[in-house]
């Protein structure tokens, strides 16, 4: 007992340095912060997506017609009223003389005067110009002396006959020489007409010399200065003379609107044509439908009208562009609204219709055409309803809106005369269309 003891009291103390667990190193402060900061985020994107949820289901069970909450949106209006809607085709024309001559020289020589002031107006018969006539003058009186030479053998010619024809009923003379002076008279006859042919053109070119205006209207710039030889061969004429009272203008309107224009000149209406600037406006004259083409251009689909304007004040030039409407018809006493507050989107064609608590609801209609600021609705409006014609790209169904004092454009009242007047600040513009199609797009998205 006592030697297993001490043999255990003799063993070595085991090596506690060598058989320690290995050391474990705790985090530092920056790891602590960046956790800190990832779960934040995380709670606040969790935050932000639950609101949102929250937001959309409150907006989607609200009452329709009702506003989800906000401030009233400012908005612009009008009061729907009835008028005349115009049915007009706005076609670019051009415009054209209804006669238009060159003045060209028909014989040729020295220009000696031109009678004429640029830009003149002049008659028809007035003077002109003036070519040299004296080699006119001089074949004229060649032509003159030939015919009265010529003159004299007929005479003598036929005296001889008449006393041939008393000589042959004697039987004094043989019957070829009756008839030989009866050919002879018949040659000296058709040399005297052929003199008298000469003699009157050498009178007609002389008169060629003095150069007359053949129609009414405007001279041109001057094509040839005095002092020039001009001929018959040239095409560039002394002057241009343009008729400008009355004056006309071509322009073409599509086949699909035939029926109608046709169906009201065969009726006896006179149609009105207003004559515009290239711009499109300003009003430069007032005429009527002349006349209309016999055929269809199968290249565009059109045919050509002509419009006549007395054109007093001759605002109207040659080949000018204008813009040239023609007044089809006159739909009478008809609602409408101003073209700002139509609108287009997925439910088609509507308005922003103001409610008596001043909220808007979407109010589909049905849709005219279109008299300069105003539309024609042909259903879904009436007399006196009020419609958003500025703002409306902040609007949706139900929302609150504020009015100003005075309707957009001004109040109209009932069966106001037909021509317009500027329906609000809000004009549509394909720019302001297109921002609101897409905010409505949005909004429908969500």
């Amino acid at each position: 007992m006592d030697e297993r003891v001490d043999q255990t009291e003799t063993r070595p103390a085991p090596d506690r340095v060598s058989r320690a667990a290995p050391a474990v190193r705790r985090p530092g402060a920056g790891y602590w912060v960046l956790t800190g900061l990832i779960a934040a985020g995380l709670a606040g994107g969790g935050w932000y997506l639950w609101t949102q949820r929250a937001t959309q289901t409150a907006s989607r069970a609200a009452p329709a017609g009702r506003s989800t909450g906000g401030a009233p949106q400012p908005v612009g209006f009008a009061t729907v009223d009835t008028g005349d809607i115009r049915i007009m085709l706005n076609e670019l024309g051009t415009v054209t003389s209804l006669d238009t001559v060159t003045v060209l020289t028909q014989i040729n020589g020295q220009l000696q005067e031109v009678g004429f002031k640029e830009g003149q107006v002049v008659r028809k018969g007035d003077f002109l110009a003036q070519i040299d006539p004296r080699p006119y003058q001089a074949a004229l009186e060649q032509a003159q002396g030939t015919l009265a030479k010529d003159q004299g053998l007929l005479a003598q010619a036929q005296a001889d006959l008449k006393r041939y024809q008393t000589l042959g009923r004697q039987d004094s003379i043989a019957q070829q020489q009756l008839d030989d002076q009866r050919y002879l008279v018949q040659q000296y006859t058709g040399t005297v007409q052929t003199d008298q042919g000469a003699v009157d053109t050498a009178k007609l070119n002389l008169a060629y010399c003095h150069i007359i205006s053949p129609i009414d209207g405007q001279a041109g710039l001057r094509q040839v200065d005095p002092g020039n030889y001009i001929q018959t061969s040239s095409t560039t004429g002394v002057v241009v003379i343009t008729q400008m009272q009355p004056i006309s203008v071509l322009f073409s309107v599509p086949e699909d609107n035939l029926p109608d224009i046709i169906q009201r000149v065969r009726a006896g209406a006179t149609l009105t044509i207003e004559a515009y600037d290239r711009a499109n406006t300003r009003l430069l004259a007032t005429g009527q439908l002349g006349t209309m083409d016999n055929l269809i251009d199968t290249t565009t689909g059109t045919l050509k009208l002509r419009g006549i304007f007395a054109n007093p004040d001759e605002l109207l030039y040659p080949n000018q562009f204008v813009n040239a409407r023609l007044l089809v018809n006159t739909m009478p006493n008809t609602v409408r609204v101003p073209v700002p507050a139509v609108q287009r989107g997925e439910p088609g064609t509507f308005v922003y219709l103001i409610n008596p608590d001043n909220t808007v609801s979407v109010r589909p209609i049905k849709v005219g055409p279109v008299d300069e600021n105003y539309q024609a609705v042909l259903s879904g409006l009436n007399p006196g309803d009020r419609v958003v014609t500025d703002g409306t790209d902040r609007l949706r169904d139900g929302a609150a809106v504020s009015l100003p004092a005075q309707p957009a454009g001004g109040q109209r009242g009932a069966g106001g005369p037909g021509r317009r007047q500027t329906a609000g600040p809000n004009a549509a513009s394909p720019a302001n269309a297109a921002a609101q199609h897409e905010y409505r797009h949005q909004q429908q998205a969500q």
